[in-house]
């Protein structure tokens, strides 16, 4: 999930009568993409890709890097070095964004084969070109969409790439907000060194009861990570995450308590948990088939459209420079060459881990097909109802679905199916997700002046760069916590281990509850007819499936922090509002960057523990871990977040 903090177009687009200019006119040139500019995006990459690595491993979500990478940048290049112009700001945060959305598409996919049992270990040549072959396409087959989509398609609103030009043009007036990143993250690191180093603060209190034949279970982890993302993606997103656990583990285990007595588990936590693993979170699943068919569904006028662009309407630099430099994309001879040098590697790459080079061919088709859909279908929702409810594990699972059918018509079965079928998942799943952060950043460089062809070109550095750190980091904390296992430390990495799931059940033939899958489509439906009549009324809720899908899917423990986090964004929200629009708009962004901060430094020192476990340190070094002191503290840190967001800081 990313964030999604703006709902409305630079007013100048909203008159008819008014034409559009950007804060740096097209025939002005400066600064944009520089050593400098590029060497920052590559380091933030690396850092946010790796955050987010361990953050989507443990949450299920992952959040935008745009707005914190703008306001590093713009600390560093405008604050320590006095130098740098707002587009090379732009530059930074195009590629350090890049980063994120690459970390969100490997690790909803490519662990799975670990989980699944296909590989015992994290492959380092594999998993990276994966990312980067995936990355690539989604920025290749984004490019042709730009004018219709960026330009031409008024709807689209682009929220986060709003809200990221809105904050490098604050940032070029003199504001900035650095501070606050940089005090929330020595916070967030150590927050968790409480917890996981020092064992002072639990990572979980939780508890559960028998009653009569079923179990009531609840809890909640002491995360300031989940409060952040909660606090990012807001009120509405964070309860529709909540009302999911809450069906999951309120109604669902319950329900299923009374049908099936409590013979599954010597405790009652015990049996709530088994009955969630193995029975329970597979709603999740029909939610989310739903979900994605529902959104191509609902944008399948959209979609042509950005598909004959793609196809027949390209517009690139002009060999005579009659484009104006704010419409100049790469060129169609660059566009083919990195296609080229993507697809027919990438056929030789599938064929050598199969073992056949007709399982690579087939598996190449899947994936070229899938992504060019994909990129246009993720391209378009984010435009239209920001990244936060970009379905990419609905689209994944329905590239799991098509993959799948097309390698068993082929006779593919057991390990080398399930290894081409979620090979091609991850390809598809980084290209959505890339897609959809090019989408965002290109909006925010139409907004701002920039050059869309230096865009483009940070974004293949933004891809290529952070993608060499992904297996690293994966086979860290695989060794140190361990993905997917199951165990009390462990990744609970809830795509990766639903789609182990699903490729196993396709190609080795076990059992899925079908029942529980069925339930969960239900909800879905119901979910579809609910949020229809909440936008025929023109209600600022909306009941989108995918939240609530995720929430399914994720332990009650990670769903209850990110609740608090959306309350207190809507709070703070209504109080600062009390001072007028501007003073609310402030306060919010205090918020976000404050957010973002504890989210990068709980993930940052989780991995650098992770880093310590595996030299052989023993962590965590129990001295405390009382559930009331860790409840004490993190009401602390809910009223810290609230207040600094509210007041600022002298």
């Amino acid at each position: 999930m990313d964030l999604n903090s703006s709902d409305s177009q630079p007013k100048s687009e909203n008159k008819a009568d008014v034409p559009f200019q950007p804060h740096v006119p097209a025939e002005r040139s400066i600064a944009e993409l520089t050593v400098k500019a590029v060497a920052l995006g590559a380091v933030l990459a690396t850092i946010m890709c790796a955050a987010n690595a361990y953050l989507g491993l443990y949450a299920g979500m992952t959040v935008s890097a745009s707005i914190p990478a703008a306001v590093i940048s713009m600390g560093i290049l405008r604050g320590l070095l006095r130098r740098g112009t707002i587009l090379e700001n732009n530059i930074v945060q195009t590629i350090a964004s890049a980063g994120e959305s690459l970390a969100a598409g490997i690790i909803f996919t490519i662990p799975a084969l670990v989980i699944a049992g296909v590989w015992t270990q994290f492959k380092f040549w594999p998993v990276t070109l994966v990312a980067i072959f995936g990355g690539l396409l989604g920025v290749v087959f984004m490019i042709p969409l730009r004018r219709t989509l960026i330009v031409e398609e008024k709807q689209l609103i682009y929220p986060e790439g709003v809200a990221c030009a809105e904050v490098l043009e604050v940032g070029e007036k003199g504001g900035s907000g650095v501070g606050y990143v940089f005090s929330a993250l020595g916070f967030g690191l150590l927050f968790k060194l409480l917890i996981s180093g020092l064992a002072i603060i639990k990572g979980t209190v939780e508890g559960a009861v028998r009653v009569g034949r079923t179990i009531l279970y609840n809890g909640s982890d002491m995360s300031v990570a989940l409060l952040g993302v909660g606090y990012i993606v807001g009120f509405n997103i964070a309860l529709l995450v909540f009302i999911g656990g809450a069906l999951a583990w309120l109604v669902g285990i319950p329900l299923l308590g009374l049908a099936r007595g409590l013979e599954l588990a010597s405790s009652p936590l015990d049996g709530a948990w088994h009955m969630w693993e193995t029975e329970i979170r597979y709603m999740g699943i029909g939610a989310m088939v739903v979900g994605g068919i529902w959104s191509i569904i609902k944008i399948r006028h959209g979609i042509a459209t950005g598909l004959r662009e793609a196809l027949f309407g390209y517009r690139g630099s002009h060999a005579g420079g009659l484009l104006p430099r704010t419409e100049q994309n790469l060129s169609r001879r660059l566009i083919l060459l990195l296609l080229t040098l993507t697809v027919i590697p990438i056929f030789i790459l599938y064929g050598n881990l199969t073992g056949s080079a007709n399982i690579g061919l087939v598996a190449g088709l899947a994936m070229v097909i899938s992504a060019f859909f994909f990129v246009a279908v993720s391209s378009y929702i984010v435009g239209l109802v920001g990244s936060s409810n970009n379905p990419v594990s609905g689209m994944t699972i329905c590239t799991v679905l098509f993959a799948s059918a097309l390698l068993l018509l082929f006779g593919m079965s057991g390990n080398s199916g399930i290894l081409a079928t979620l090979g091609v998942a991850g390809v598809v799943c980084c290209a959505a997700c890339t897609a959809g952060d090019v989408s965002q950043d290109l909006k925010t460089g139409y907004l701002l002046g920039a050059t869309p062809r230096k865009q483009q070109l940070a974004q293949v550095v933004g891809v290529i760069v952070p993608a060499v750190v992904i297996a690293p980091t994966l086979a860290l904390l695989h060794s140190a916590y361990g993905i997917g296992t199951g165990g009390p430390e462990s990744l609970k990495a809830p795509q990766a281990t639903l789609f182990a799931s699903l490729v196993k059940t396709i190609f080795t033939g076990q059992a899925l509850p079908w029942a529980m899958m069925t339930i969960g489509a239900t909800v879905g439906i119901i979910l579809i007819f609910l949020d229809e009549a909440l936008r025929t009324r023109g209600s600022s809720f909306r009941a989108h499936i995918m939240p609530v899908a995720v929430g399914i899917y994720l332990p009650l423990s990670l769903s209850e922090p990110i609740l608090l986090g959306g309350l207190i964004s809507l709070v703070v929200g209504k109080l600062a509002s009390r001072k007028g629009a501007e003073a609310a708009k402030e306060a919010q962004h205090r918020g976000t960057l404050l957010s973002s901060g504890l989210i990068a430094g709980e993930a940052i020192m989780g991995i650098i523990l992770a880093g310590l476990i595996v030299s052989k340190v023993k962590l965590p070094i129990k001295i405390l871990e009382s559930d009331i002191i860790s409840l004490f503290m993190f009401v602390i840190v809910i009223l810290l977040l609230g207040w600094i967001s509210l007041k600022g800081r002298k």
